[in-house]
């Protein structure tokens, strides 16, 4: 019998749906399902329907971090092996920044570690009420070393060290305090209101998403001068797709 798909991925209508397939482990990270990961998410930036892209975790958690035998893994392998381990989820991350589509991620459950880390990196981070999220690799002597350059852009220094050093979980509701997260809604609706935000998403001028997505991420480590005129150059390139122009047709014949 060949192994199960640690990945599961389908396209509706707009909607690339990415679910890690994992569920009687905490749908925990392996090499085989990050390197699954990776593949869905460039399927997804290479097909021209799509628009939005949702991943999720099948069962009730989202993802608890690396799985028990990677973490034995990492105490027996030298640094190169480290290195190159490391560099494959690193490279899920900047795939998610670097991709031409939002990303979204629906947490229901737990989302510690790595997997926290794949929540954080998504553009936008819906959250069961019942959700927690946290990042507890310091009680084991590790490090959210790759994390920390998202931490670090979505939320204070203090509150980052104190999320980063104290290894504890914290809810939804503290994670959008902290803004770690985007929303938060209700356990008995949010299949419907994630299923609803999507939508919404999706409806929007893809190109107009896209350059906007381009325009925020681009900005960081630049001067506020040159985020301007990263800006300029952008604006002048929207007022150039189709979608701008016929929109802009739109409203004025509603006002006319």
């Amino acid at each position: 019998m060949p192994e199960e798909a640690t990945i599961l991925s389908q396209r509706t209508d707009a909607i690339s749906r990415i679910v890690l397939n994992r569920p009687d482990k905490r749908n925990a990270l392996t090499p085989t399902l990050i390197a699954e990961l990776r593949i869905a998410l460039a399927e997804a930036a290479a097909d021209p329907q799509v628009r939005v892209v949702v991943i999720s975790g099948a069962g009730s958690d989202f993802c608890s971090g690396l799985d028990l035998a990677s973490l034995e893994q990492i105490a027996q392998a030298d640094v190169m092996e480290n290195m190159e381990d490391a560099s494959a989820l690193g490279q899920v991350f900047t795939s998610i920044r670097n991709h031409p589509r939002p990303v979204v991620a629906a947490v229901r459950g737990r989302a510690l570690a790595g997997g926290c880390g794949l929540a954080t990196a998504c553009d936008v981070t819906l959250a069961a009420e019942s959700a927690s999220f946290g990042y507890p690799e310091v009680n084991i002597g590790f490090v959210p070393a790759i994390v920390a350059a998202m931490i670090r852009r979505a939320m204070p220094d203090k509150q980052a060290f104190d999320l980063l050093t104290q290894g504890e979980p914290v809810s939804a509701e503290e994670a959008l305090d902290l803004g770690l997260i985007t929303r938060v809604f209700p356990d008995s609706e949010f299949d419907r209101e994630v299923e609803r935000y999507v939508a919404r998403l999706a409806a929007k001028s893809p190109s107009a998403i896209s350059l906007t997505k381009h325009s925020l991420y681009h900005a960081d480590g630049l001067s506020f001068e040159a985020a301007i005129e990263a800006g300029v150059q952008v604006n002048a390139l929207a007022r150039m797709t189709e979608d701008c122009r016929s929109g802009i047709r739109r409203f004025l014949t509603r006002k006319g």
